[in-house]
């Protein structure tokens, strides 16, 4: 816990200390989970199988958007879910001109399976701590990564990645790849 003399700056400190740790535990493991379906998935591809799963079939242009990314780094790492065939493209229902990405029958055996994987990673993990431990820390994850995509997103800050030599679109793809 926080000690009582300890400045503001001290626990940002603290903070920053235990998020670089966080990032770099979670490259090591990959969060990929435990079992048969440990580090099958990247996170890349987790995620937009996840995302269609909960939306359903959609454009890349809305997953893009969906995803907080551009419409190219999602057309790019869907290509290997099309030719693995976890992701199938369709119709749009409404406009038979457009093609829409939806989850495939395979695609959602995978997820099943990873999800699965890495929810017994998540148990094992967190295996001593109270139920309201688990939702407290998942409720706190949640809302820092909400914040943090506020961020990545909020007026000005393209501009300043620009200005300091990244370029934003490698931030959004970063943070796509990233969870």
């Amino acid at each position: 816990m926080s000690n009582p003399t300890e400045t503001s700056a001290e626990l940002l400190e603290r903070l920053q200390h235990q998020v670089a740790l966080f990032a770099r535990r979670a490259e090591q493991t990959r969060l990929g989970g435990v079992g048969r379906a440990r580090n099958s998935m990247d996170r890349a591809a987790y995620l937009l199988l996840n995302r269609l799963d909960r939306e359903g079939p959609m454009g890349v242009k809305a997953l893009a958007e969906a995803m907080g990314i551009d419409s190219s780094t999602v057309t790019r790492q869907v290509a290997p879910l099309v030719d693995t065939g976890l992701v199938k493209r369709t119709s749009h229902p409404e406009d038979g001109r457009a093609v829409v990405l939806a989850l495939s029958p395979r695609g959602r055996g995978r997820l099943d399976e990873v999800r699965d994987s890495r929810r017994e990673l998540m148990a094992q993990i967190t295996e001593d701590w109270t139920g309201q431990e688990r939702e407290l820390f998942t409720e706190l994850l949640g809302r820092f990564n909400s914040a943090l995509s506020t961020w990545h997103t909020g007026p000005g800050r393209a501009e300043d990645r620009t200005e300091q030599g990244g370029d934003p679109a490698d931030d959004a793809a970063g943070d796509a790849q990233g969870a």
